[in-house]
């Protein structure tokens, strides 16, 4: 018979109340803002003491910095996705990775943004360099192959176009600027990324 390892079968169990809790405060979060929720507001929805909550995450930047990395998982494992299901097929997976980003960033609704900028500015920091990085692992990775594909021009590097990419969206992309131009982060992102295909692709590209 096999001996249960009490030791393992307690990091499982606080491993999944640790996800229930971000889960809970992501949905919260990205839907109306963390400003006005408490910690003990999270506590009393998730019908967990305060005790257990603050032995997971003793503030809430702590949870916000946790739920921002979970939402990073996601995008990246969705990304991931999508760029091994069609190998070599440009048209295909440029489509797919499109409508995989406006609907991860269809989540984030304006009051978080707000809040971001209010009382976070320092995370956002740490949010803008993973996001570069996850623009220009997938987004560069496939401008190359287009350019092999005949459908993203090759007269401009794919590096090149890459950084003008990022240098926009960091840009635009930030909470300041969404609430000036009173945007959705998906709304941004979609006007920034037509600029650049409109620029990037070749008639062939543009056809298929």
């Amino acid at each position: 018979m096999k001996r249960v390892n009490k030791s393992d079968s307690r990091n499982r169990r606080n491993d999944s109340i640790r996800q229930r809790i971000v889960e809970a405060a992501r949905a919260h979060f990205f839907s109306h803002g963390f400003r006005s929720v408490t910690m003990d507001d999270v506590a009393e929805e998730l019908g967990v003491s305060k005790k257990t909550l603050y032995a997971h995450f003793p503030g809430k930047i702590d949870l916000l910095e946790s739920v921002l990395a979970d939402k990073f998982a996601s995008v990246e494992a969705t990304l991931k996705e999508v760029t091994h299901a069609h190998p070599r097929d440009f048209p295909t997976t440029l489509h797919e990775l499109l409508a995989e980003t406006q609907r991860e960033l269809a989540e984030i609704k304006p009051p978080f943004v707000r809040d971001m900028r209010q009382k976070a500015p320092e995370v956002f920091k740490v949010v803008e360099q993973r996001r570069a990085a996850v623009i220009g692992r997938y987004f560069g990775k496939l401008f190359i192959e287009g350019q092999r594909a005949g459908m993203v021009r090759k007269d401009v590097p794919a590096r090149l176009m890459i950084e003008i990419l990022l240098a926009m969206v960091q840009a635009i992309m930030n909470p300041a600027k969404m609430e000036e131009l009173d945007m959705m982060p998906k709304e941004g992102f979609s006007g920034i990324l037509k600029i650049v295909l409109e620029g990037a692709l070749t008639r062939k590209g543009r056809k298929a």
